[in-house]
């Protein structure tokens, strides 16, 4: 009536594809994990730990970065 049944050797290829493609996946991303890991223990080697800075500590910091605005006599001019 329109219906066939799926045959189970009709597929079989596809299903030993998807098959091998998980097993590489698989094996990707294992090996991937342990690159990661080898280049975290290299990069690690040569960081030292942060400074730890409490409430009150003094600093000393780059302005050359902040964007400052100052008011001097020609900016009052120009509003005046």
């Amino acid at each position: 009536m329109g219906f066939e049944m799926r045959k189970k050797g009709k597929f079989e290829r596809a299903e030993e594809f998807a098959k091998r493609i998980k097993e590489v996946h698989k094996e990707a991303k294992t090996v991937l994990r342990k690159s990661q890991e080898e280049i975290r223990k290299y990069a690690d080697r040569k960081r030292s730990k942060p400074e730890e800075y409490r409430v009150g500590d003094w600093v000393l910091l780059s302005t050359k970065d902040l964007k400052c605005q100052m008011k001097g006599r020609h900016s009052e001019k120009l509003t005046e």
